[in-house]
């Protein structure tokens, strides 16, 4: 019986309603003074909880001498309090959407662990109406690939660069294979993954075997552009490298210092 009284009470339920309300279940219609008494409510409120519950409508009056109470069936009153609460989600969920557009805009939240991570990942990608910008890690790919599958069968475009996984395509696909993983993966201390959605939010990532996954995730405009132009030049320049060759690319940034310390994050030594 506790585990119903608990469960009523998440619905706005006082204890003392929750008996009162169980004891009309078990024995009605009674008066107020036989409410009380099965009930275990005490004399002296038994009338003002009454009172609360018909303001609820899970109880009614029964124009008897005296005036008895009986109670709303059981599946009646919960199919009220859903539509109840369904009508009030609806309600909140537009209008606080609303207050806090303008507000949210700029805020950028932080997001630890893996689990967590990848459930924002996953939110996003089942967010996109439009557009999707990705640039996933190999151990990454097979999680979220059944969710971009459904987004790409429902019209959404979806533009993704691949680090590993060679044979997974997920849209319009380029393989990020021109130089080793090991080579961006040591620079960036970890695995920087990248989900845009209808250029209107963007997740930045950090995935590292070594530590707990990381991630920033926010609309603002400024961050998302960075992110989106990130994707569109590592695919651009995949396709040029298929086109020179990759030991010719390679050979161009192992002997040029500058271009040896961008690709790397080390220092050039001769």
């Amino acid at each position: 019986m506790e585990e119903i009284f608990k469960e009523l009470q998440k619905l706005g339920f006082s204890q003392y309603e929750c008996k009162a309300y169980i004891g009309l279940l078990k024995n009605s219609p009674i008066t107020g003074y036989e409410v009380s008494k099965r009930s275990g409510v005490p004399r002296s409120m038994i009338y003002e909880v009454l009172g609360k519950l018909l303001d609820k409508g899970a109880v009614y009056t029964v124009p008897t001498d005296p005036l008895t109470y009986a109670p709303l069936p059981a599946k009646e009153l919960i199919d009220r309090l859903r539509n109840s609460f369904e009508q009030s989600f609806d309600f909140l969920e537009k209008n606080l959407a609303a207050i806090e557009s303008e507000q949210q805009i700029d805020v950028i939240r932080r997001i630890s662990s893996d689990e967590n991570v990848l459930a924002e990942m996953a939110a996003m990608i089942n967010s996109a109406k439009e557009e999707l910008w990705l640039s996933i890690w190999e151990p990454q790919i097979s999680l979220v690939q059944p969710d971009v599958r459904l987004k790409i069968n429902k019209g959404v475009h979806v533009f993704s660069i691949l680090f590993g996984a060679p044979d997974t395509e997920m849209g319009v696909t380029t393989h990020h294979d021109y130089m080793a993983p090991e080579v961006a993966e040591e620079r960036m201390n970890g695995r920087l993954t990248i989900v845009s959605r209808d250029n209107e939010e963007v997740l930045i990532a950090n995935f590292s075997p070594n530590s707990p996954a990381w991630a920033i995730k926010t609309q603002d405009p400024a961050l998302v552009l960075v992110a989106v132009e990130y994707i569109r030049h590592d695919i651009m320049f995949a396709e040029l490298v298929k086109e020179l060759g990759p030991a010719k690319v390679e050979s161009l940034w192992k002997s040029h210092s500058g271009l040896y310390h961008v690709v790397t994050g080390k220092p050039f030594e001769c």
